[in-house]
Formats: C-alpha cells, sequence, structure tokens
C-alpha cells in the first residue's frame, strides 16, 4: 500500500536538490520554539510563527484572508509558489502552517518528512543568515471551509454520529490532565473529551525519527484499528489545533481520507464553554486535576 498523495511528502534529498530554486520553491520553516530558527536552518528557509503570524492579536481566530496575502507577499510566495514546511516536534507546526496555507486556499503545499530533527541528525547544509526575497503581490484569496471545523460544526457532528478523533495523550483525554503546566493560556476549567470522539494520539503516527509511519502501519491504526472510513467525514482535534493538524495531514494526504476538518478551538474552546457535553474515563479521571507535561505524548 502506497501513500494516498505520496507528492506531498518530500524526503530531506529532495529537498536538498531543491535549496537554489527559489523562484519555484520556497521553505519555510514553523516551530514551537521559534529562537531555534536563529540557531541554524536550512538554507534559503524563511520562518513563520504560529503565534505571531496566524493568529489575529486579539480575537481567537486565525488572521484574515488580507493579512494572509500580505505575510505570503512579505515572504516572496507567490499563487503558483510551492511551498515546503518542516519545524521542530516531528513537524507539529509545519503542519499546521500547511494546515493554514491550505485554508486559505494555497494549492502547492509539501512537508518534508522528519522535519528538522531529522535534517539535522543527517548533518545537512545549515545557514544562519536570514534570507530575503523579493516582495511579491500576493492576491487576497478564498479560504477553503471544508477543512475547518468551528464548534458548531463539532455539536451538529456530534448529533448526527460523526466520527472525531481526539489526538491528545490518554491524560488529556481521559480528564487526568487539561494541560501542560508551562502553557497556562492553554488551559481549561474542565478536563476529558467531546462525546463519542476516540483517543488516537499523534505520535501513534510518526517513527521514532519523527517521519510519517508507512501507509500500511497508517491504515493499521487508523482503519482497522480505529474503525474510520477514508470516504466518511471526520473531525480532528487536540488542544489549540497544532496536533491535530498533523493527524489532518496523516488522514487527508497519506490515507486519502475525502473529509477531515480540524477543529482548531480544540480543548481551550471545548473546555472552557458552558453548556457544551464532556465525556471523563471516570475510572482514572480522579479530582483535582493535576498539570502535567503531556507534550510528547
Amino acid at each position: 500500500m502506497e501513500y494516498a498523495h505520496p507528492d506531498v511528502l518530500l524526503t530531506t534529498d529532495q529537498v536538498e536538490a531543491l535549496l537554489h530554486d527559489t523562484e519555484n520553491y520556497r521553505i519555510v520553516e514553523a516551530n514551537e520554539n521559534p529562537l531555534l530558527y536563529a540557531a541554524g536552518h536550512i538554507p534559503g528557509a524563511v520562518q513563520v510563527d504560529w503565534l505571531t503570524n496566524f493568529l489575529h492579536p486579539v480575537r481567537r481566530d486565525l488572521m484574515s484572508p488580507e493579512e494572509f496575502a500580505r505575510l505570503c507577499s512579505k515572504l516572496g510566495i507567490g499563487p503558483e509558489t510551492t511551498v515546503i514546511f518542516y519545524g521542530d516536534q516531528s513537524n507539529w507546526w509545519a503542519c499546521h502552517a500547511l494546515w493554514i496555507f491550505s485554508y486559505f486556499g494555497h494549492a502547492k503545499c509539501c512537508l518534508m518528512d522528519g522535519g528538522r530533527g531529522k535534517w539535522f541528525n543527517e548533518r545537512k547544509p545549515v545557514s544562519w543568515d536570514v534570507p530575503v526575497y523579493p516582495e511579491t503581490h500576493y492576491p487576497v484569496p478564498t479560504v477553503v471551509p471544508n477543512i475547518r471545523a468551528y464548534r458548531d460544526d463539532v455539536l451538529r457532528h456530534i448529533e448526527r454520529g460523526g466520527k472525531l478523533v481526539d489526538v491528545r495523550s490518554q491524560l488529556e483525554y481521559d480528564g487526568i490532565v487539561t494541560h501542560n503546566p508551562d502553557f497556562p493560556a492553554e488551559a481549561a476549567m474542565r478536563a476529558g473529551h467531546i462525546p463519542g470522539a476516540i483517543n488516537v494520539p499523534w505520535n501513534t503516527a510518526v517513527t521514532e525519527q519523527g517521519t510519517f509511519k508507512s501507509a500500511d502501519e497508517l491504515a493499521q491504526i487508523y482503519c482497522r484499528e480505529g474503525k474510520l472510513h477514508p470516504e466518511e467525514e471526520v473531525i480532528v482535534y487536540c488542544r489549540i489545533g497544532e496536533r491535530s493538524s498533523h493527524t489532518w495531514f496523516a488522514l487527508t494526504y497519506l490515507l486519502g481520507f475525502r473529509s477531515v476538518r480540524n477543529y482548531d478551538g480544540s480543548w481551550t474552546e471545548w473546555g472552557n464553554m458552558v453548556g457544551v457535553p464532556i465525556e471523563r474515563n471516570t475510572a482514572r479521571a480522579t479530582m483535582p486535576e493535576t498539570p502535567m507535561h503531556t507534550e510528547a505524548s
């Protein structure tokens, strides 16, 4: 069994071969820790910061289409530019950036398998220079709404018995912890999961090297064990939408699921809303909820 869309997932060797083609390709680094870029990056790569570049400065939402167009123009990205994403945490934030670009209708997006860790482990070229490319005139895009889910979409999805995947750790899913103590802004009043959601932690999809598992292994995890079907609509979520972007990528591009939506409000929204249903694994979840580090899970 092969990946459904193998051309979207590039090897480090393929990316290395494209380093000098800055006219057609733009390499973009997206990390949880934005300071990593200054410590060395792929030559020619530009940086995006999920917090300052992609989110509205006041409202809990993504940037506007106009702001997206300005960001692409500043980075020297045109509508026909193929954008190659990579980053830390086995490409959490790279997948999040790719999902955002896809949401704003940028069709030519790829991911470097294994991310920043694999590139550095293979001792491939590293640069400390910050490149500047000629500014483009990126047109204001129209969003692609069918890859994003809002809270009302999730409520309707629950009512009709739709499939949901909670990609957080089991501790978060069971309702034992609500967030990483290092990220108090991502806290929620309640712990648990959305009713009916299955728990498939994001890292189930990757190897110890941070690369995606084979198509057969992914199908075993999501289709045979998780009982998901490629023709059914699936909504994925985590705590703030980054880990679920990773699973969204795996289901959409590697397994060829037809309709996967990322609920980027995720648990920071759902766990803080009044009147929405939650479930907890009462056999394991006890009060008080003790936060602990769960990012590696």
